[in-house]
């Protein structure tokens, strides 16, 4: 489980986690329904690991439940970014305006699986996995450094192009990092 060194994982934010979807300032391609279904997904997918997740939709407008990460539509929280987790105002930010940029730019390509993706991998960081993997399948994933040094694939080569190769929900290397962070209280009363 190879990782870029460039955070230290550590249990999830909670025992149990809520996250409150609102709304507001989505693009308008973006249904609610959509939205909401995507970060379900996420929740289910991510709640494997064994730190159970619930999601719900939040009115505009609506008060966000105490303890519960917010998910929004907000460039100024995504900075500039198509998304961003944020564990100290307990936020997962959406950036419209990448999105939009995307739409603009790239009108034909699935800008769902894109959702998806985004909202998979801030998620993965609310469950503990701070470091961002080496692998470029894992959702957890980010393809370079920034220094020349690329992801592999899953036969430890690089790609050979910056192409899109990361997984839209998390892969078993993603669960198995997030496991490992947060032992189940059943498994800690097997290994006594």
């Amino acid at each position: 489980m190879a990782t870029w060194g460039d955070g230290r994982d550590r249990p999830a934010v909670a025992a149990q986690l809520l996250l409150a979807y609102r709304h507001d300032e989505a693009p308008a391609w973006f249904s609610p329904a959509q939205v909401l279904a995507t970060v379900q997904r996420a929740a289910l997918a991510w709640s494997a690991c064994g730190v159970p997740a619930q999601v719900q939709a939040i009115e505009p407008g609506g008060r966000v439940p105490p303890g519960a990460v917010l998910v929004l539509w907000s460039d100024a929280a995504a900075g500039g970014n198509f998304g961003l987790a944020n564990l100290h105002t307990h936020s997962l930010a959406l950036g419209p305006a990448a999105f939009r940029l995307l739409q603009q730019r790239n009108p034909s390509h699935p800008a769902g699986d894109t959702l998806q993706m985004v909202v998979s991998h801030e998620m993965g960081h609310f469950f503990g996995l701070m470091a961002h993997s080496r692998r470029c399948v894992d959702v957890m994933s980010y393809y370079d450094n920034g220094r020349g040094e690329r992801c592999f694939t899953r036969q430890g080569a690089m790609p050979p192009t910056r192409g899109d190769y990361r997984a839209l929900l998390p892969t078993a290397c993603d669960i198995a990092r997030c496991r490992a962070l947060n032992p189940s209280p059943q498994a800690a009363l097997v290994t006594r």
